[in-house]
């Protein structure tokens, strides 16, 4: 059997991002990968994992410290949040820290480190921000985010002796990543399954929850699979080295063009704007009642219904009342052009909800 020729450290690896990302890489022969994460991993793995606190340096340390055959890290970790507060910077900052000190000195090989960043990073959370999103855009004054924090790190450690021209860094830039994997609750696709199944349930039309600005605004997706492909890409091909790229399904959409289809989808009548705040509508023990009637009615497979959807999750992506858009030409440039048709891709995650047995 052939030797892999590149060894991967994949930080976040119980995540939606750092897990399709790990098994994208360990079903390619040129990889072998160890996924990290807080907690051990449950259930079968295609790649090694090691249960590690990158919030603790001396964890780090003892752990990762003798992984010298590394030749790329993948960071696609961040700290517990929920969807509406801010994120704490130094902490987030610090994870990256404890792992990179404790592999970087070690791994004589080492080759490259990615990053997984966002549109947060162009001030997309902000009331209003420049679209379409280019990297070439500067840093937003007001736009107080890890990322800027994680990425001054590496620069200055990259020109720092005898790592200065060693290793090479990137990163990739999504919004709104979906996945099929039902173990996330986190998801958009879940949180527009579920809401529709809940209308359906009591009789009601498919309403869009969010803003009647966000029904007509442009937004974008980004498949987990394809955005793991897209790091392979950017991690191994020279030209991307020390470079930032957009990564989304390529299109753009508007729910006021999707919302019909997915209403056809559930064999719903399409009804109008009515906003609501789902974090508090849909959190009641009613929904919990009713969605445990669905699923004894359609024999569906029994989760907990606060372990289903983060609901403030669709709060957060049906509120803005402005475009988000990135512009993915950059890596269309340097070479990557996979693209997915974002509505075909929910019609696609319904059906394996269904498949499933999640979702009547």
């Amino acid at each position: 059997m052939k030797a892999a020729r590149y060894h991967a450290l994949v930080a976040g690896a119980s995540g939606v991002v750092g897990r399709r990302l790990a098994e994208v890489l360990a079903a390619d022969p040129d990889w072998e990968v160890t996924g990290l994460s807080r907690r051990a991993q449950v259930g079968a793995c295609a790649f090694k994992t090691i249960a590690v606190d990158l919030t603790d340096a001396a964890d780090c340390k003892q752990k990762l410290g003798a992984l010298a055959n590394t030749t790329h890290i993948f960071y696609a970790a961040r700290y517990d949040h929920n969807s509406s507060g801010p994120e704490p910077i130094d902490l987030n900052t610090n994870m990256l820290r404890h792992l990179v000190d404790a592999v970087e000195p070690a791994a004589a090989n080492l080759q490259h480190i990615h990053m997984v960043q966002g549109s947060k990073y162009y001030g997309s959370t902000l009331p209003a921000y420049k679209t379409p999103a280019l990297e070439s855009d500067p840093r937003v004054a007001n736009n107080a985010n890890f990322y800027y924090a994680q990425e001054d790190y590496l620069f200055a450690l990259q020109q720092v002796k005898p790592v200065k021209g060693r290793w090479t860094w990137s990163a990739s830039r999504p919004h709104a990543i979906c996945d099929h994997s039902t173990q996330y609750a986190r998801a958009l696709g879940m949180v527009i399954a579920v809401y529709a199944n809940l209308c359906k349930a009591r009789g009601e039309p498919l309403h869009f929850p969010g803003t009647a600005g966000n029904y007509r605004a442009l937004y974008q997706c980004t498949e987990a699979a394809l955005l793991a492909r897209a790091i392979r890409w950017m991690s191994t091909d020279p030209a991307c080295a020390n470079q930032s790229f957009n990564i989304t399904n390529g299109d753009y959409i508007r729910w006021e063009n999707l919302w019909p289809l997915f209403a056809d989808y559930f064999g719903m009548p399409l009804g109008d704007v009515k906003t609501v705040r789902l974090g508090e509508t849909m959190t009641t023990s009613g929904m919990a009642a009713a969605w445990k009637n669905i699923t004894n009615k359609y024999h569906l497979k029994t989760i907990s219904y606060d372990r289903l959807v983060v609901w403030p999750y669709g709060d957060f992506v049906f509120g803005p009342t402005f475009d988000i858009m990135s512009s993915t030409i950059k890596a269309r440039q340097f070479g990557f052009h996979e693209c997915m048709d974002s509505g075909r891709m929910f019609i696609d995650l319904f059906d394996y909800y269904r498949r499933e047995k999640v979702i009547p």
